[in-house]
């Protein structure tokens, strides 16, 4: 795990899985047999900061959720592969159709259907919450738990590396950037 760093310089793409990742994995029904899940608004924010930049994004995912696929519309996300019992296949594919090396992917698990992509990917990462055997095969695990920033986390990082993340007076009005500088 020690050597991640050395990897964030080669990604361009992320793949995220969500229960557990970008939810803490709570789900409610609700009267019409939807699954509500509870998604953090940070990891929505790296997520549409890295497509603004030109990095690919993939949610591969088992649920097969309306809400799901909603929310990551929303944020611009355009390779959502739901029902994924297998995400070898969505994996795959979210290459092939980007032109990537599985090498230039970020990948995001936290359990057992998670490990296969996780091992094909350049950086396989994990929440602090993960199963154990993820935990065990992460080259990086976060300190943040799945649905808490462990998305923002590597996200950030890569993007920071990269020179692409926030830069101080990005997005301040005009007579705010004096203040800032004074």
């Amino acid at each position: 795990m020690s050597n991640y760093k050395n990897k964030l310089h080669q990604i361009k793409a992320f793949a995220l899985d969500v229960d557990g990742v970008l939810t803490d994995g709570s789900v409610i029904a609700t009267p019409d047999g939807d699954l509500i899940r509870s998604h953090y608004a940070r990891d929505g924010y790296a997520i549409r900061k890295a497509l603004e930049h030109g990095y690919c994004v993939a949610i591969i995912t088992g649920a097969t959720s309306p809400s799901v696929e909603k929310r990551y519309k929303l944020l611009g996300v355009t390779d959502i592969y739901m029902g994924a019992l297998d995400k070898m296949p969505p994996f795959h594919q979210f290459c092939e159709k980007h032109n990537l090396d599985p090498s230039q992917v970020a990948y995001a698990g936290d359990d057992i259907p998670d490990i296969p992509p996780m091992l094909a990917c350049g950086l396989g990462f994990c929440p602090s919450d993960a199963a154990t055997e993820v935990r065990k095969i992460a080259r990086y695990i976060s300190p943040f738990p799945g649905g808490h920033g462990c998305a923002r986390d590597i996200i950030e990082q890569v993007l920071k590396l990269h020179g692409k993340w926030y830069k101080g007076s990005e997005g301040l009005p005009e007579n705010m950037l004096k203040t800032v500088s004074e």
